[in-house]
């Protein structure tokens, strides 16, 4: 059996700001499979879309399912791959991902089998940035409906709770008190007492709200500093924090200063490249819980050996989920096996309509908990509306790549 052609799609949702980009591998034998590259949101889908397409010509003609193999080879021989960041990473996300579905496709069972085999048959979920707009019309909101009062706070964690979560996640200072972003240079430095006071002020919203049982993780998407970091954490812990994800931009010296200066467990992950990039963090236990992306930290192949290395120093894994209901059941799989896993992320954009006709499944968590998928390879894969949605589509055979370009806005 050996690859024949790859599909790479970036795909125009009803939310200008949401363009995924998936990839499906077809095979000689006439078995397929699907990945992605999780870069949908920010800047760099276009970006991954051209490294996922000039990667894809690396692999025609070799065997799918020799995963290591082709891992190491688009690693080794893309140039960027060495110490690659979330461009080369997530392309080679996507590709290891789609191979790993051919290669439970082709031995009929799921991935999580392949990777060792489940420990648990569901798992537990938080709902992930509260502060977008957690409501109850699934599938009816384009954009974020942001909160912007505390009874907006509120309202969201109430809803939350009558859907049987008991963890949620919210980012207290991404949005100021009039719903727009928080401009970046007010985080820079040391954060003024004001800041401070309307983190606290959502904090105890929302802990009002869901009462002392429920876990918070406080999310700060990288944009304090370290000396910021460290306030806000001292400020929140009296409010009880599970923990405290990118405090700061990732780097393993200020995470060491703000680890020593407050008991408040700090997670990363998701702007943290391979093995290479996750060890020093691991070795001086910074880091309690380390947050890979599947779709941007290298696919199962990469991101199993990351968790087993977290394994070593007791440090728990919550993988990082922001992309289409194919990454949930990437996530899924992985989550299953691994014994230091802590909790599934359940993005809100994934109830939003940017996710309709993308996906053949797409599980809403049930009292707060997702089962683990049980068809063969990922369960879940694109659907031909996907390709409707496209505005570009490369399919790379051998020798030929043939661009498929819609206007793009």
């Amino acid at each position: 059996m050996h690859i024949t052609q790859i599909d790479v799609l970036q795909i125009q949702t009803v939310s200008p700001g949401w363009r995924p980009v998936l990839c499906r591998i077809y095979t000689d034998s006439g078995i397929y499979g699907d990945g992605e590259a999780c870069l949908a949101f920010g800047k760099g889908s276009s970006a991954v879309f051209g490294m996922l397409k000039d990667l894809a010509a690396m692999v025609i003609g070799m065997n799918p399912v020799k995963t290591e193999t082709i891992w190491q080879k688009l690693y080794q021989n893309s140039t960027w791959g060495y110490n690659g960041g979330p461009v080369v990473f997530a392309a080679i996300s996507a590709i290891d991902v789609a191979l790993w579905d051919i290669k439970g496709k082709v031995m009929n069972r799921p991935i999580h089998e392949l990777l060792g085999g489940k420990c648990r048959d569901k798992v537990r979920t938080y709902a992930s940035q509260l502060q977008h707009g957690w409501r109850p019309n699934l599938f009816e909101i384009d954009e974020f409906d942001v909160c912007i009062g505390l009874d907006d706070y509120r309202r969201c964690a109430q809803c939350a709770m009558d859907e049987g979560f008991d963890a949620v996640k919210v980012d207290l200072l991404e949005l100021q008190e009039n719903g727009e972003r928080m401009p970046g240079q007010r985080q820079d430095t040391i954060l003024p007492p004001e800041m401070i006071e309307l983190a606290q002020q959502r904090m105890e919203a929302v802990r009002e709200v869901v009462g002392p049982s429920v876990s918070i993780i406080v999310e700060a998407h990288s944009h304090n500093s370290a000396t910021g970091a460290v306030q806000l954490a001292n400020a929140l812990k009296q409010y009880g924090v599970l923990y405290y994800e990118e405090p700061n931009t990732p780097n393993p010296f200020t995470a060491r200063y703000i680890a020593a200066n407050t008991s408040v467990p700090l997670a990363s992950g998701e702007r943290i490249y391979s093995r290479w990039q996750y060890a020093p963090y691991l070795e001086d236990g910074s880091l309690r819980v380390i947050q890979p992306d599947i779709g941007s930290s290298g696919g199962f192949t990469e991101t199993k050996k990351i968790c087993d290395m977290a394994h070593i120093y007791d440090i728990a894994v919550q993988p990082h989920v922001c992309g289409t209901p194919l990454a949930t059941y990437m996530a899924l799989h992985l989550e299953a096996v691994i014994p230091n896993f802590m909790i599934h992320e359940h993005n809100s954009n994934l109830r939003s309509r940017s996710q309709l006709g993308l996906t053949k499944y797409n599980p809403q968590p049930q009292h707060g908990f997702l089962d683990i998928p049980d068809a063969p390879g990922l369960g879940n894969e694109i659907v031909p509306e996907a390709y409707d949605k496209a505005v570009c589509v490369a399919v790379v055979t051998k020798d030929h790549c043939e661009m498929k370009v819609k206007n793009i806005a």
